[in-house]
């Protein structure tokens, strides 16, 4: 027999300056609460521990997507979106969104990736500091996803805060979302009003329509995909290269590591991930009443999955705090898991992958300053990484 628990409550508002800027201390509050705490100010179930998280993200019949969203605007406008739908739909939904992310379809760019960070990072060593945000994490995603997508014009300058506006609105309906809704929706006029004719020639972007036009796929999904493309291409993978910098700055015995066996790599990239996820919390919807760890959660609750506190139970990880990149921990949380697990993945390994290897090429060792979190509802990235006494490799 079941026991039923009374639930663990807390008052805190995760959505704060604060906690934004840093969860670490208040999530380690919640997950020791317990696995399902229940936050009273914002009428929303967290789940904190790793085995629950994962049992959750895989269990998609009882924790739907059509409540990604923790305000009900946007999860009217996301609805029949990949993005916040479930099987059978999100199937359909999200093969034609990966048809051009597939491992076949990526392996043509691993060479141009690498060069292009290669030539970035040669460029940057020749300074004695710059900004790991601006001037390196940020470079490499922008020149990878917009030509790939097809991006021309003066359009380009405008993806990152378009980007930033769209994972806004995923949260509370707050001043950062009430604020974000005029660039968000300046997104989505342009992907959705847009021809393929806008998209340059050869590019996946143009291929799309291309797709559309002959009837592959429904048309009507067309600029979905661009926006799906554009408002999660980026922002993710340009935060998990600055808190690779920033990890090896304040780690340089790890940075040695990976200088000396450019095998550790992918594992330095899964350490960054489980140490510092991408995103703040993930929404998802209860459509029946679930247990867990005892504790009751009514159908038709609102439920925010914490990947931060996940990727940093002790109950799973070993000294969960410690950044260490022998770890190489693959079953970490910050790419999601089941059917919504991040259908990007790929690109965003190569990118990181080429950025990590060409910055432990050219530079022997480097200095970092305080880390600006760039406050966001959903995307957890830096503002500005200042990087300086780099000595060429």
């Amino acid at each position: 027999m079941t026991t039923v628990l009374q639930a663990p409550t807390s008052a805190m508002d995760i959505w704060s300056d604060e906690i934004l800027a840093d969860p670490h201390d208040a999530f380690t509050e919640l997950r020791e609460q317990g696995a399902a705490v229940y936050l009273e100010s914002s009428d929303v179930w967290a789940i904190t521990r790793y085995d629950e998280i994962r049992s959750a993200l895989a269990d998609w019949e009882t924790f739907t997507s059509t409540r990604v969203a923790f305000n009900p605007q946007m999860n009217e406008v996301l609805i029949g979106t990949s993005l916040a739908s479930d099987p059978p739909l999100h199937t359909q939904m999200r093969a034609a969104l990966t048809e051009n992310l597939t491992p076949r379809a990526l392996r043509g760019l691993k060479g141009t990736i690498e060069e292009k960070a290669d030539r970035i990072v040669a460029e940057l060593v020749t300074r004695d500091a710059f900004d790991g945000v601006h001037d390196l994490a940020r470079e490499l995603p922008l020149q990878i996803v917009l030509d790939l997508i097809g991006v021309q014009g003066d359009v380009r300058e405008k993806i990152l805060d378009w980007g930033a506006s769209a994972f806004n609105l995923l949260g509370p309906m707050n001043e950062r979302s009430q604020q974000s809704f005029p660039l968000a929706g300046e997104l989505f006029e342009w992907t959705h009003g847009m021809d393929g004719n806008q998209l340059a020639e050869g590019s996946i972007g143009r291929a799309v329509f291309d797709a559309g036009a002959r009837g592959d796929i429904p048309p009507e999904l067309c600029g979905h995909i661009i926006h799906q493309y554009l408002a999660a291409g980026m922002d993710t993978t340009i935060g998990a290269i600055a808190n690779a910098v920033r990890a090896f700055g304040e780690n340089p015995d790890q940075f040695t590591l990976v200088k000396a066996d450019p095998s550790l790599i992918p594992a330095a990239f899964n350490e960054t991930l489980r140490h510092q996820a991408l995103l703040h919390a993930v929404g998802r919807g209860t459509t029946r009443d679930v247990t867990i760890d005892g504790v009751t959660i009514p159908g038709g609750s609102q439920v925010a999955i914490l990947l931060y506190a996940g990727n940093r139970d002790p109950r799973h990880y070993d000294d969960p705090d410690t950044f260490r990149v022998e770890r190489n921990p693959i079953d970490h949380l910050s790419f999601g898991y089941g059917v919504h697990g991040c259908a990007g993945q790929g690109l965003a390994r190569l990118e990181a992958y080429a950025a990590i290897g060409a910055f432990c090429r050219h530079v022997e060792s480097f200095s970092v300053g305080t880390a600006v979190p760039k406050l966001n509802n959903s995307s957890r990235a830096l503002a500005s990484l200042p990087v300086f006494d780099v000595v060429v490799a």
